[in-house]
């Protein structure tokens, strides 16, 4: 199928139902070995790694930096953990040989936040071609890759409205820091309660015409398991739907679509309690729903140290996204991914 071919190779946000879709602005852009993902509150977050031909010693760094006027970047930096290392007790950073001192460096986790003044070192040094390395006291070394920075720097001024700034990263300039782009708000979202199940909707599962009418809405490339004769696997039986009542008049209809060689994905629909059903589709990339929620975790590649992450919430009257991210590049960082790199957020209320 189409999309166990494709989701390896995914490290962008997975695509969402246009019916829930954020319409938010957003950056989700690679290039070479850094990545940035800036979400609708205007935050970015730049990743960048060791040389992609260089597995041995991997290490990353994440900037962050907030949307307005004169906001800083915070710096931290992780030592590949996906396999098993004995960590070092210190680190120090150099740059073109020149020693930038003693990082804050936490041996327990493998992770450092790093002063202003490296910071500011790093941030120099990662637009050009310098060495960037980290020294242990047991002699071994982290060389940071700059290949990619500059392209991504760029991205990140030119989403939060700084290019020709002081503060610009790449591009500085004497544009008034007043004119930055201000950060915007976190969308406050109050899901809804979900009622009980009762028996009927339960039964509804059987029926070919709410199946019939699930399939007129997507394609057999995303929801094989609804093409006629469809199954997950050869000589399997079709995959049974699964009824759960959403409110008075709205129940949610799932069914197992996709399988690959280390992630599979299930589709859900809205529809009405009594036909006509009229399905909304909400998604054919979930794994889990729970309640007013739904939920959606793939693997990069098989080695698990790279995922892509999307939820959803019922809010009553339709499902909309919740949350979508990655963890960054598959470099061997740390098994489960080095970072969060959202591209959307939301704030839950109860």
């Amino acid at each position: 199928m189409r999309r166990s071919l494709l989701l390896p190779l995914l490290m962008l946000p997975l695509p969402l139902a246009a019916q829930i879709a954020p319409t938010t602005p957003r950056v989700d852009f690679t290039h070479h070995d850094w990545t940035i993902a800036c979400d609708n509150t205007r935050t970015c977050r730049a990743a960048g790694y060791q040389d992609e031909a260089s597995s041995d010693m991997p290490v990353s760094v994440l900037l962050t930096r907030r949307a307005g006027p004169d906001a800083p970047v915070q710096a931290q930096l992780m030592l590949g953990s996906y396999e098993e290392t004995v960590m070092p007790a210190t680190l120090r950073l150099r740059i073109d040989g020149a020693d930038q001192g003693v990082l804050d460096y936490n041996a327990n986790e493998g992770t450092l936040a790093l002063r202003a003044p490296q910071t500011a070192a790093l941030l120099a040094s990662v637009r050009g071609r310098s060495d960037i390395l980290l020294d242990s006291d047991d002699h071994r070394t982290w060389r940071l890759s700059g290949k990619g920075a500059t392209a991504v720097l760029l991205k990140m001024d030119e989403f939060q409205g700084r290019l020709g700034t002081p503060g610009a990263l790449v591009r500085k300039g004497g544009r008034a820091e007043t004119s930055v782009l201000p950060p915007l708000p976190v969308p406050q979202l109050t899901l809804a309660a979900v009622p009980p199940t009762r028996p009927a909707d339960s039964a509804l599962a059987a029926l070919p015409a709410l199946r019939a009418a699930l399939a007129a809405t997507t394609s057999a490339d995303d929801c094989a398991t609804l093409a006629p004769g469809g199954a997950l696997m050869e000589g399997e039986p079709p995959e049974a739907l699964h009824v759960t009542r959403l409110s008075a008049d709205k129940l949610l209809v799932s069914v197992a679509c996709w399988r690959g060689a280390y992630n599979e994905g299930s589709g859900y629909w809205v529809i009405n309690d009594h036909a006509p059903y009229a399905p909304i589709l909400v998604t054919t990339l979930g794994n889990e729903a729970e309640g007013n929620a739904i939920s959606g975790s793939h693997k990069g590649r098989g080695l698990g140290d790279c995922w892509s992450f999307n939820s959803w919430g019922w809010t009553g009257k339709a499902f909309v996204a919740t949350g979508v991210s990655t963890t960054g590049l598959c470099r061997l960082v740390a098994a489960g991914g080095a970072w969060t790199l959202p591209t959307y957020v939301t704030d839950e209320r109860p």
